[in-house]
């Protein structure tokens, strides 16, 4: 049990049982602030202690490694590993995205926020398809326009980071202009 008057020191076996046990427990990554208040030390030296930890993880070949995505950091199965999990994880996979939800979710991820009549705009077709990026949670309707009628504005969610592997917006591709044919249409 962790002794609340004095937090553990950075690189010991109880901040390292501390970080391991909160990330699996949590089911999301956490981020590096709510780490830092639960094991009661600086930012700088949390830090530390889950890099450390990360490298540990590495070392000891436990099937799992540490992530940093979406703002924090999580537990996940290294790639190598997953197929042979398959037959133990559930829900099956959902089915791919179609080509026109991927071509609606780069607008909405690069123009963010965006109404439904700009998506359409800037694809030249329907944008029937952020129903379903919100069923998957992808898209969030983020607020109202000023423009005629208040349409709603989309933007992302943090899943849409997680499913895609990023840290934060900031890691998407750069784009060299604002067409986005090169980057929707193959």
């Amino acid at each position: 049990m962790r002794n609340e008057t004095q937090p553990p020191a950075p690189g010991s076996v109880q901040t390292r049982e501390l970080i391991g046990a909160t990330l699996l427990a949590a089911g999301r990554p956490v981020r590096l602030a709510e780490l830092s208040g639960l094991l009661g030390l600086g930012e700088d030296a949390t830090l530390r202690a889950v890099q450390a930890f990360g490298e540990h993880l590495a070392s000891a070949g436990l099937g799992f490694t540490l992530e940093a995505v979406a703002g924090g950091y999580r537990l996940v199965v290294p790639p190598g590993i997953a197929p042979h999990l398959a037959p133990v994880l559930a829900p099956p996979p959902l089915p791919p995205l179609s080509h026109a939800a991927l071509e609606v979710l780069a607008v909405i991820a690069y123009r963010q926020p965006v109404t439904r009549a700009e998506i359409e705009a800037m694809r030249g077709a329907s944008a029937s398809t952020v129903l379903t990026l919100q069923e998957r949670e992808l898209v969030k309707v983020v607020g109202r326009s000023d423009a005629v009628g208040h349409p709603l504005l989309y933007g992302t969610t943090d899943k849409f980071l997680l499913e895609f592997g990023l840290k934060t917006l900031d890691d998407l591709p750069l784009l060299q202009n604002e067409d986005f044919s090169h980057l929707l249409r193959s």
